[in-house]
């Protein structure tokens, strides 16, 4: 009776669990549509920046490459007043220095905040989170600058570095991160084995934070690349950012639109290849190491 019952059941052709999460017809004609809107307008950026003013001005616009793009930035990289190279320069410098230090600092706040037990750990993880709730950069800006002023350092790249070297937000991140991804049990083991603490940061905690680490890499490395208020304030205009340049390549070409146009799209590319490189690597790391967890 068993195997005539079991004969007589129709044959499944997936769970249940599957069947929930399987995107409908809809689901992806949406998706795509949000894909077109969110792109278009990087993909007309770089058309433009590869046409000429005449077509920059054209009903409808033109939606394919035109010929023009090695003249563009060659005529981009020859604006004196904007100094484009050297900002793409300063911009890279500062943009790493910022990136390797909040990493680096945030792994250890993390681990110390969520593995190591001390008195006031709390509250100073309580007075971290208070400075990712008040803008201190727009509050601080006056006291921040006149700091820079005292030490001798408007006009250097050092006075956009050194005031982002730390992050709250990543020492927030790092610590939640540090809190599900490392159990106490392998902290405890390595205690017992004698590690110190830092080679169990070296050896136990920083091979389980790679995913976290990257992510945070690449949103510190985009936020700095992108800053403009603070640069703009401490810097002056022979020695700028990207950022920067683009506001004085505006200023001395305000008509010449398709220049706009190429400094705007040379600005993303590093971006743009970052997020080309490291993101699968990114995304999967964060998968394997939700899995692991």
């Amino acid at each position: 009776m068993t195997a005539i019952h079991s004969r007589s059941r129709p044959a499944r052709t997936g769970s249940a669990p599957n069947r929930i999460w399987d995107a409908t017809p809809l689901t992806k004609v949406v998706l795509a549509l949000a894909l077109v809107v969110s792109a278009f307008p990087i993909y007309y950026m770089f058309i433009m920046a590869t046409r000429t003013n005449e077509d920059a001005s054209q009903v409808p616009p033109p939606l394919l490459p035109g010929g023009q793009l090695g003249e563009n930035i060659e005529r981009l990289l020859n604006t004196e007043d904007a100094h484009f190279l050297l900002g793409l320069t300063n911009s890279a410098i500062i943009s790493v220095t910022v990136t390797v230090s909040v990493v680096l600092i945030s792994t250890l706040a993390g681990f110390a905040f969520a593995k190591l037990h001390f008195k006031g750990g709390k509250i100073l993880l309580g007075l971290i989170l208070v400075t990712m709730m008040v803008p201190l950069q727009q509050m601080g800006v006056v006291p921040l600058y006149q700091l820079m002023v005292d030490l001798g350092w408007t006009g250097q790249i050092k006075a956009v570095i050194l005031p982002f070297l730390v992050n709250g937000f990543g020492v927030f991140m790092m610590t939640q991160y540090t809190q599900q991804a490392v159990p106490d049990e392998l902290v405890e083991a390595a205690r017992v084995d004698g590690a110190s603490t830092m080679r169990i940061y070296a050896n136990v905690i920083l091979p389980a934070l790679r995913p976290g680490m990257a992510v945070l890499a690449l949103l510190v490395f985009m936020q700095t690349w992108n800053e403009f208020m603070w640069p703009l304030i401490v810097l002056t205009p022979d020695n700028p950012v990207v950022q920067t340049s683009i506001a004085a390549l505006n200023q001395a070409h305000g008509t010449d639109y398709v220049m706009l146009f190429t400094g705007t799209a040379v600005s993303v590319l590093p971006l743009f290849i970052v997020f080309v490189a490291f993101g699968r690597q990114i995304v999967g790391g964060l998968m394997e190491g939700a899995v692991k967890a």
